[in-house]
């Protein structure tokens, strides 16, 4: 039998697994629309993960977290949804795998361009993210590209979701929200 290969990037695997593991324990937040459930994983596509593996995208400030959601959001249509029904909430946990890639220099030194992080170019944080998982980290620290914040990438099928809990919902006043950021 032949031996089994991985398409994730040997050097990519070798570069995150020498990196040390940090335990995260503490609140963070996370966004969702309509009544998912915040421990829903993301459906598709994103930044830190392919079409076939659900992530919890969650931000450590709940600002970070709105301002994700916002954007992407926003750029789906030209007008902003005004029924929109969005919920934050603000989750606690403890994951003892964490990998900290918040360092921007970091990531640049496994293959993110910084200058062009915020935009919608998930080619080389895809595959970081899926060697991520791969290694069976719970959870990795990034920068957030809407807010001068870290998000909180949660892979579900590294832990146990029931770990997770819940502190507090609220629901999302769209309009007073954007209007705040206006003036900060």
């Amino acid at each position: 039998m032949s031996p089994r290969r991985s398409s994730h990037d040997v050097a990519l695997l070798d570069a995150l697994s020498e990196l040390p593991e940090v335990p995260f324990e503490g609140n963070f937040w996370r966004v969702v629309n309509g009544v998912r459930s915040p421990l829903d994983g993301s459906k598709g596509a994103g930044r830190w993960n392919v079409r076939e593996n659900e992530v919890l995208y969650c931000a450590l400030e709940k600002d970070g977290a709105l301002s994700e959601i916002y954007f992407h959001i926003n750029r789906q249509q030209s007008v902003f949804p005004s029924r929109l029904t969005s919920t934050v909430h603000k989750l606690k946990a403890t994951f003892g795998r964490t990998l900290d890639l918040s360092d921007i220099d970091l990531l640049s030194r496994i293959g993110v361009d910084p200058g062009r992080y915020t935009e919608i170019l998930y080619d080389q944080t895809q595959k970081i993210g899926e060697a991520v998982n791969f290694l069976g980290f719970e959870a990795v620290l990034v920068p957030n590209a809407r807010h001068n914040s870290i998000n909180l990438v949660v892979f579900p099928q590294n832990c146990d979701l029931d770990e997770i809990s819940q502190v507090e919902a609220n629901q999302i006043d769209w309009t007073a929200w954007r209007s705040s950021q206006k003036n900060t």
